[in-house]
């Protein structure tokens, strides 16, 4: 039997080698490849194959003093030719037995290993002088998960959180070695390794192995509904932890006597995990998941009822919930009075007008610690485009640990680009050379590392605060969450215009949103007016369909009338310079226009200052402040009632309006100047 190397040795000074790293992933992914080529197998197939393997290699590295985990060059020999070794395939059969009855919660009884005997041969001859257990934790942990990503992205993308937010919410949070931390929906383990690395470099810098392992066992818990990737995080956690910790493969959201008995089957003691740990880092589904709609799980949950008034919560059981809101609940059940929570969240979460009862719920039974903005391409490399940011919330019950104070932060560099690949930038010079410190290391572009700074030194009472990173007083926090709602330049605008004198819109306008009667015309020709028919430059209407009642877009709503103004609540352009708004011609009169606008007829303003405000950054700026959603912005009546409209005195109101009347005269003009000319040339042809 060959001597085992340890190829990657144990690292003093915690730095990554990343030679040693790429040479060990090198070596998975020749496995990976070969085995695909070979076996007629799934990728999928492939990679359950290869967690075998790793499985009974680490087994035989820690339980057998004679290493079993070999093949010799006349075994190898022997089976390439076809002929089948029986000395080595009875001793590897029996060897994972073994593995798989000491890794019982990992394998199903009878599991065998499903490969041909020359790929499992070849898989053996690249692994077999390489001392896993011996090895560094961060060259191991760093390979296999390399080796993860780029086998499971295309078709687990859900189950990834980038390092570098896993490494931002651990940092906030700060675990220490003596409390409990969960994880429940664990995926690949990555929020459990990241707290191991932290605690490990922290209160347990000194620490023993054995008190480390301690660690491991006593305080990481991580759940996983899908049994592969359960098995992922189990094999990084013994890569990386010399342990797998207590992760289990169920379903979080189950009710409590099934976690509890999974929980049990690990650990071999029973307890009660609601209100039992200390802190919880996790990223639960979202985006294209789907709503919970059983009904059995439904009724277990506050949140999975109809709630009225925002406030209280009735006794109509939805029909379904997304499991994001139902992963918040479950979180702080977990959680014990004063536990903290990091846990990333889709933006409309934090904003959305219809989950204000989802916030009050938040409200109610925890303090907000800080809120992390997070770049629109974060998850676009997993799976996702949906905007998200970090919630970190303390259940109440114990003192405030940010002294009732809100830290609100915004990332705009992560580091990597926002492509399939997720490309690591580096800074650059002037010149566009890329920048090295003083150990000729690339520099990463990112301003986590900076955030986490700034958090750590308001946590100290010493912050100056700028519009990527500010502190608010929680009692300042209303039913929105959202980073921009609180911006400083935000309210500065707010106070700037109150102190002018100011009128909000709902005061200077009435806001028309009735149906058309003409709508139930159903043979009746119309004029429809949708979004792209504005002309943005000239805040005029371009252009109409003519169509039949019938034939009409669901969305198609209010009659327009001559001398309306309207201006778009929804689309992608909103609170940008192509916001669309428009004064309605008598040509436009009567038509229907759809309900991505809302109808403003002036009561108390020139329509003609009014027009042109609406064109203004001023109430841009406002929108930008009141918008929410991420896939289609929008802004509530209520919120669009409430943007300021600075009152001019009359003399400068009128001198706008005049200018906004000659421009509209002009453009007049100019087409039947344009039309004139059409019509003598058709005359001199003809």
């Amino acid at each position: 039997m060959p001597e085992l190397l340890s190829l990657f040795p144990l690292q003093s000074n915690n730095q990554l080698n990343s030679k040693t790293t790429d040479r060990l992933f090198g070596i998975f992914e020749q496995i990976h490849d070969h085995i695909y080529a070979n076996d007629g197998l799934s990728s999928q197939q492939v990679f359950s194959e290869i967690l075998k393997i790793l499985f009974i290699k680490i087994f035989d590295e820690k339980n057998n003093k004679e290493i079993r985990f070999f093949i010799s060059n006349h075994e190898y020999d022997d089976t390439i030719d076809g002929h089948k070794n029986t000395v080595f395939t009875k001793r590897i059969f029996d060897l994972s037995m073994q593995a798989f009855s000491y890794f019982s919660d990992v394998f199903k009884k009878n599991e065998e290993i499903e490969l041909k005997t020359s790929s499992l041969a070849y898989a053996i001859s690249k692994l077999q002088n390489i001392n896993l257990s011996d090895s560094s934790r961060d060259v191991k942990g760093v390979a296999f998960q390399k080796f993860v990503h780029s086998t499971q992205r295309a078709e687990r993308g859900q189950f990834f959180t980038p390092e570098q937010i896993i490494r931002l919410c651990v940092q906030i949070i700060k675990p220490n070695k003596n409390e409990k931390v969960l994880d429940p929906t664990c995926g690949s383990g990555g929020f459990l390794s990241e707290a191991m690395k932290y605690v490990y470099s922290h209160s347990l810098k000194s620490a023993s192995e054995k008190e480390r392992k301690e660690y491991v066992k006593n305080y990481l818990f991580g759940v996983e509904i899908n049994s592969m990737v359960a098995k992922m995080a189990k094999m990084r956690m013994l890569l990386e932890g010399d342990g797998f910790s207590n992760i289990i493969n169920a379903d979080s959201l189950s009710n409590w006597e099934n976690l509890d008995e999974e929980f049990n089957k690990v650990i071999g003691a029973l307890n009660q995990y609601e209100n039992y740990f200390d802190i919880i880092l996790t990223n639960p589904p979202f985006g294209s998941q789907g709503k919970i709609t059983n009904k059995s799980i439904l009724q277990r949950y506050d949140l999975a009822y109809k709630w009225v008034e925002d406030e209280r919560k009735s006794t109509t059981l939805l029909n379904g919930q997304v499991p994001d809101i139902l992963f918040i609940e479950r979180c702080l059940d977990f959680l014990k009075e004063g536990g903290r929570l990091a846990i990333v969240l889709p933006n409309g979460d934090l904003e959305n007008s219809s989950l204000k009862y989802l916030r009050n719920y938040i409200k109610n039974i925890a303090d907000i610690l800080a809120i992390v903005d997070l770049p629109s391409d974060t998850f676009i490399p997993f799976g996702t485009g949906v905007k998200t940011s970090i919630l970190f919330l303390q259940k109440k019950g114990k003192d405030n640990l940010a002294k009732n104070k809100v830290f609100f932060g915004k990332v705009n560099r992560l580091g990597y680009d926002g492509n399939k690949n997720a490309t690591a930038i580096y800074k650059k010079d002037g010149n566009g050379k890329n920048l090295k410190d003083e150990n000729s290391e690339l520099i990463v572009d990112e301003d986590i590392s900076s955030l986490v700074k700034s958090y750590d030194v308001f946590m100290e009472n010493n912050f100056i605060e700028n519009d990527n990173a500010f502190v608010i007083d929680q009692s300042q926090i209303t039913d929105r969450f959202d980073l921009d709602f609180y911006r400083p330049s935000s309210s500065l605008l707010g106070d700037k215009l109150k102190n002018m004198g100011a009128k909000s819109l709902g005061d200077l306008v009435e806001i028309i949103k009735e149906k058309s009667k003409k709508l139930k015309e159903k043979n009746l020709i119309v004029q429809y007016v949708e979004l792209a028919d504005i002309n943005t430059d000239y805040l005029e209407i371009s252009n109409a369909t003519s169509i039949a009642v019938h034939e009409l877009p669901s969305r198609a709503s209010y009659e327009i009338k001559e001398g309306d103004i309207i201006t778009a609540v929804a689309g992608n352009s909103i609170g940008s310079k192509k916001h669309m708004s428009a004064l309605v011609s008598e040509k436009y009169s009567e038509a229907i226009c759809t309900n991505g606008f809302r109808i403003l007829r002036p009561i108390n303003i020139d329509p003609y200052y009014l027009l042109y405000y609406l064109k203004s950054d001023l109430f841009l700026q406002q929108v930008n402040r009141f918008r929410t959603g991420a896939a289609i912005p929008s802004i509530s009546d209520s919120d669009l009632q409430k943007i300021l409209i600075p009152l001019l005195s009359k003399e400068n109101q009128d001198k706008i309006a005049h200018n906004i009347k000659e421009s509209i005269k002009l453009r007049n003009k100019a087409r039947e100047l344009l039309e004139n000319t059409g019509a003598l040339l058709k005359d001199i042809l003809s």
